[in-house]
């Protein structure tokens, strides 16, 4: 807060269900403004009806938070033992379900050559450097890069016994689990303050 960085996560992906949300202009009241935290209400409609409708089966969905950091400043991270991405990537993916993780272009970068992915460096009449593209997420060579910072973790659908589970005793014999008790089929909307954390 000091720094002026401002850290805002939201629910991106649930199952199938992909939300359109701007990094650049998401707000925090659009995130809270749902159970689901999807600013896309479009979206979250659709979200809050499958994680109800897989609940109501005894089952589990999982799927994508992404995080934007503005106004972090270039120079943060080191460019070897200390890269800011891999800082970033220990924190989030020590979070429990977390099964992804990825900055700017992530793996849709691989669709694309070098000079596709690129982020060439312009200034503007108030000397400020900015990158139109930023590919890289705000960060190259584990440095900050003065642009947002765009983050995505992916989160697994969450092992359920409501029905039957099939394992193993200490003794190795086969043997089968009925679940009770607490039931979570979707992550997603908890794991939201989590990864803001993580990258605060």
């Amino acid at each position: 807060r000091e720094l002026g960085v401002e850290v805002i996560g939201w629910v991106e992906k649930v199952h199938t269900i992909r939300a359109s949300v701007d990094p650049l202009r998401v707000s925090l009241d659009e995130v809270e403004s749902n159970p689901v935290r999807c600013p896309d209400l479009k979206a979250a409609e659709e979200m809050i009806a499958k994680i109800e409708a897989i609940r109501k089966e005894g089952n589990s969905v999982g799927g994508i938070v992404g995080c934007v950091a503005r106004g972090v400043p270039a120079g943060w991270g080191e460019p070897v033992f200390d890269k800011l991405e891999a800082d970033l990537a220990k924190a989030v993916m020590s979070l429990p379900a977390c099964k992804g993780f990825d900055v700017g272009s992530g793996f849709s970068g691989t669709d694309l050559t070098g000079a596709e992915h690129n982020d060439p460096f312009y200034a503007t009449d108030e000397k400020q450097v900015y990158t139109p593209t930023n590919y890289s997420g705000g960060i190259q060579g584990g440095i900050s890069n003065g642009e947002p910072i765009l983050i995505r973790a992916a989160f697994k659908p969450t092992a359920t016994i409501m029905r039957e589970q099939h394992t193993v005793t200490v003794d190795h014999e086969n043997t089968t689990l009925s679940g009770r008790g607490r039931h979570d089929p979707c992550v997603l909307p908890r794991a939201v303050p989590m990864v803001e954390a993580m990258v605060a």
